[in-house]
């Protein structure tokens, strides 16, 4: 247990190091980022940590990737896409929830580190899609009315941005799937709730976001609790 725990605080230690050093994230949000992902190991061990891990380089990835084209296109994010401490909570804290419940109730443990998968499928997911798609996409949909509608703004989405998130919620679920799943029913699982949420985070920025009723943290927030919440209900629903 003891050797277990050292392995853990080096390697969040280093990531943490490794966050800031690199200006990936703020100090506040590289120690707020530290506690999470102590919180999912207790739920999900170190398969969360992989998956949190697999969010945080493939999302900063993406942000980073072509930043010069995104900053002509006025598209780049503020910082140059390093996080602060709220940004990590909206991602990353419907997991971290997850996995303290599910330290709470061991019993069920399986279906809670699901969850989290489901919840870091979703983030994954957008991330990719937004970032990735603002760059390679060629046509731009507003996802409520399906008019076109300008690259960049909430709710737009395109063709090759829906590709890239689906293809990072496939990431996700076979990470998943060689730590705990090793079942095609879990991958299945997992990248259907992560499109679900991703989907969902695109209407609620149509939506809510585009009305300033909720800021980008916050539908950050929302996506993830759905995506969790989808992978719950898919679960009930594919055990019988």
């Amino acid at each position: 247990m003891f050797t277990r725990y050292l392995l853990l605080f080096s390697f969040l230690i280093a990531a943490m190091s490794l966050s800031v050093i690199f200006k990936k994230l703020t100090i506040s949000a590289s120690l707020t980022g530290g506690l999470l992902s102590f919180f999912i190991f207790m739920g999900s061990g170190y398969t969360g940590i992989i998956l949190m891990s697999a969010f945080f380089v493939l999302g900063s990835s993406a942000t980073s990737w072509r930043i010069k084209t995104k900053q002509t296109l006025g598209l780049a994010e503020i910082n140059k896409g390093r996080r602060n401490a709220a940004q990590v909570i909206a991602n990353a804290g419907v997991p971290a929830i997850l996995g303290l419940i599910a330290y709470i109730f061991p019993l069920q443990k399986d279906i809670f580190s699901l969850m989290i998968a489901c919840a870091f499928s979703s983030a994954t997911a957008d991330t990719l899609s937004s970032e990735l798609g603002n760059i390679y996409g060629s046509n731009f949909y507003n996802i409520v009315t399906f008019k076109k509608d300008e690259r960049g703004l909430n709710g737009v989405i395109s063709v090759e941005g829906t590709f890239f998130g689906f293809a990072g919620s496939i990431i996700i679920s076979l990470l998943y799937n060689i730590g705990l799943g090793r079942s095609l029913k879990s991958i299945m699982i997992i990248i259907l709730a992560g499109t679900l949420g991703n989907i969902a985070d695109s209407i609620i920025g149509a939506t809510s976001e585009r009305k300033q009723i909720l800021n980008n943290n916050l539908v950050n927030f929302c996506n993830t609790l759905i995506a969790s919440m989808a992978g719950f209900v898919l679960y009930i629903i594919m055990r019988n």
